[in-house]
């Protein structure tokens, strides 16, 4: 029955976490790293984000400042390139990559680009939908274990389908993120804003940035096939 396959459930969590883990102190370790990387162009990663903008023609967005580390982001309903403080201050390859980066996702909503705009429109759906996705999975197969299948079966794959968004979501994700990656550094090369060594440090950072999103979508690809054929398998 589908509440002896917890410890299945348990033991992907874990490998998804480590995984998870591994890339983020990677990616940690790397922006470390190419923060050692002084720009010989002297300029701020805020700096660099205004220029974007600007050689994009580009001129209702506001890059502003934000506490902690890794919080950069951009926010199209305000129209600001939020970066971290280190980013926004810092005059280094990590600081120009991640500036840029979040200018190319500006970049993709002055451009409507196609996969940005999907995302945008499942955000208030998804953002409800994940929330609620386990807890009715879970009270699904709750249901299932006390009255057997019908309502139970019924309740579980709407928590399916609830997940699957989210699951939906994390993967449409991934063309935007590299698309913003590939705008940032195209930018960065074609504006001679880094030298070659520099250059290659924001595209190593973009890379292993890249990679915490692929991770994400594949865990979430696989818890949603572990209780699928956990739920679905019980109808036989």
């Amino acid at each position: 029955m589908i509440t002896g396959g917890y410890m299945g459930y348990y033991i992907l969590v874990g490998v998804i976490a480590l995984i998870s883990w591994a890339v983020s102190n990677k990616l940690k370790s790397k922006f470390k790293e190419y923060s050692q990387i002084h720009l010989q162009n002297g300029m701020s990663g805020a700096e660099i984000a205004r220029k974007m903008l600007s050689d994009n023609g580009i001129t209702d967005v506001k890059v502003i400042s934000v506490q902690g580390q890794l919080t950069d982001h951009y926010n199209p309903a305000k129209k600001t390139v939020n970066l971290s403080e280190p980013v926004y201050n810092q005059r280094n390859a990590a600081a120009a990559a991640v500036a840029a980066h979040e200018c190319g996702h500006a970049v993709q909503h002055a451009k409507a680009y196609s996969w940005l705009t999907m995302r945008s429109k499942l955000v208030p759906v998804v953002s409800v939908a994940s929330r609620m996705s386990m807890f009715v999975i879970i009270g699904g197969v709750v249901l299932m274990s006390i009255i057997g299948s019908g309502l139970g079966m019924t309740v579980a794959i709407i928590g399916l389908g609830l997940f699957a968004m989210g699951t939906l979501f994390s993967f449409i994700t991934l063309p935007v993120e590299y698309d913003a990656s590939n705008r940032a550094l195209a930018w960065l090369e074609s504006a001679n804003m880094l030298t070659p060594r520099e250059h290659d440090g924001a595209k190593d950072a973009l890379k292993w940035a890249a990679r915490t999103y692929v991770v994400a979508a594949i865990g979430s690809l696989a818890t949603l096939l572990y209780f699928a054929l956990q739920i679905l398998g019980s109808r036989r």
